[in-house]
């Protein structure tokens, strides 16, 4: 049996991969709060993200929900108000839906089922990044280039520091005040929180303090940089995109992005510490779920590769921890997972069971089997890349051992990510894999319509282009997110008793 309604805290960093991580074998990084949780907890071993994108793969891990079945091709895309997310399920079932920090909704609806949203976001919500799938050698004047890794090194502020610290601030206050809420008979409800840091993602600057926790010698390098001939179609654009091979960084430039990168994970493991300290001293860690996760990776240089935007492990692997050691116990999954599968696992955990029937249909598959370690569980993973760099929507399917990625513009890529998880050797043109590739074309096709969502991303991305021509015109109206704080209602004030209100802000309160 499960346990049921309990609290919710989901830590999530940006572009954070799992190949960086102590907890996921790497032998360098220094994340004490991350490792707990791992060894305490389930960890997932082959979690893919179901877009290598920020606003597509978050919307899909909210909504369960491919990104071509919400229309979330880019980071510019609206994300529809009626798509359902786990945020709107969970209220529906009576929990407290919270938000803090980064989640990139593009569009006026800037809550998505969320009750509350403590901090702004990061990323504007308009459509001023919209891709054009219409000119692809032009290359977006706004996507980041090889600055990020040529400037490398430590920093004492940057905006990305300023935006972390607020969502820790504000996710460790909301913590507090919930258990003094609770304690006062105000809201006993149990609480979903999502704290979304924008750490480790570039650009590659790191105060001094966590730069200062590694060293040049110890840093290790990529371990195969290919040349622009030997690269794939599709690398080969995001080269461009990117701009990779027109500044190309020295050995010790890539040397500070990995050094500095691995500061940055450290930063956030520091922030996680500080939430999960929060947590435990406002009594409510026990019956609290934790999930840690990222939207996606970060190839780091690999294959001459940086950022994400690609299905080369680096870029489509996250990590994903469930921490709830009264439940589960702790153990690794091997099966691949997708964060696809968040949205019905959070629900079956909220009330014991599936619904009978879902409001809306989903593409993932509860993770329950798999914390539970019941034979059969699934292994699968699905994902789609409909953005920059792309000329046609780019597929993928991870089986077993194997990884298929598909586009009309391209050949196919296979990969026994086993045997080869370097994935150095395409075998789709292997004769004895002719009959694999086959089937897995066949899915491909069952699955999608690939020239229909080629024209309907293109349809969208023209219809974006021009509102956001237009709407920039004359007066600008904004959709950013803008907290609201009741200062009326904050620290001291004389309509509020004094005893009053100091013992309702202390905590714990003071016995009588």
């Amino acid at each position: 049996m499960l346990e049921t309604r309990k609290n919710i805290l989901i830590l999530m960093a940006d572009q954070m991969t799992p190949f960086a991580l102590a907890a996921y074998g790497h032998p360098l990084t220094k994340t004490p709060h991350l490792d707990r949780l791992a060894k305490q907890g389930v960890v997932f071993d082959s979690a893919y993200c179901a877009s290598p994108l920020c606003a597509p793969s978050r919307f899909s891990l909210l909504s369960g929900k491919l990104p071509s079945a919400i229309g979330a091709y880019d980071n510019a895309a609206e994300f529809p108000s009626q798509t359902l997310t786990f945020a709107h399920y969970l209220r529906a079932e009576g929990y407290r839906t919270i938000l803090s920090g980064k989640m990139h909704f593009c569009g006026a609806d800037q809550l998505h089922g969320f009750e509350e949203r403590l901090t702004t976001d990061i990323y504007p919500a308009d459509f001023g990044w919209t891709p054009n799938w219409d000119n692809v050698e032009a290359r977006p004047t706004w996507y980041h280039n090889m600055s990020s890794v040529i400037d490398a090194g430590p920093c004492v502020r940057t905006n990305q520091l300023d935006f972390d610290d607020e969502v820790t601030f504000t996710t460790r206050q909301k913590l507090f005040d919930i258990a003094r809420e609770r304690h006062a008979g105000k809201d006993a409800r149990p609480f979903c929180m999502v704290a979304s840091l924008t750490h480790p993602h570039d650009p590659y600057a790191i105060p001094q303090k966590y730069w200062d926790m590694y060293r040049d010698e110890d840093i290790d390098m990529p371990a195969h940089c290919d040349s622009f001939g030997e690269a794939d179609p599709h690398s080969q654009r995001l080269r461009h995109v990117c701009e990779t091979d027109r500044t190309p960084p020295t050995a010790q430039q890539i040397r500070n992005a990995r050094r500095a990168y691995y500061g940055a994970i450290s930063y956030v493991d520091d922030q996680f510490g500080a939430i999960l300290n929060a947590l435990d001293e406002a009594g409510l860690a026990r019956d609290t779920l934790i999930i840690v996760t990222s939207d996606h990776g970060d190839m780091l240089g690999e294959r001459g590769l940086w950022y994400k935007m690609t299905f080369f492990e680096g870029g489509c692997r996250v990590p994903l921890i469930v921490h709830a050691p009264q439940q589960f116990d702790a153990c690794r999954v091997q099966e691949s997972v997708s964060h696809l599968d968040l949205l019905p696992t959070l629900v079956e955990l909220a009330r014991g069971s599936q619904p009978d029937g879902w409001p809306d249909s989903l593409d993932g598959l509860s993770l329950v089997p798999h914390l539970q370690r019941k034979q059969g569980a699934h292994d699968r993973a699905v994902g789609e890349y409909l953005a920059e760099g792309a000329i046609a929507p780019i597929v993928m399917l991870r089986r077993g051992r194997f990884k298929f990625i598909h586009t009309p513009a391209d050949p196919d890529q296979l990969y026994d990510i086993t045997a080869d998880p370097l994935e150095r050797e395409n075998l789709a043109g292997r004769r004895e894999y002719a009959s694999q590739v086959a089937a897995l074309r066949d899915e491909v096709a069952q699955r999608w319509n690939l020239v229909e969502l080629h024209n309907e991303v293109l349809q969208s991305q023209r219809r974006r282009r021009f509102h956001f021509a237009a709407t920039t015109q004359g007066a600008v109206a904004s959709w950013d997110w803008q907290p609201m704080v009741d200062a009326s209602q904050r620290y001291m004030r004389n309509h509020i008793d004094l005893d009053t209100l100091e013992a309702m802000a202390r905590f714990p309160a003071v016995a009588r």
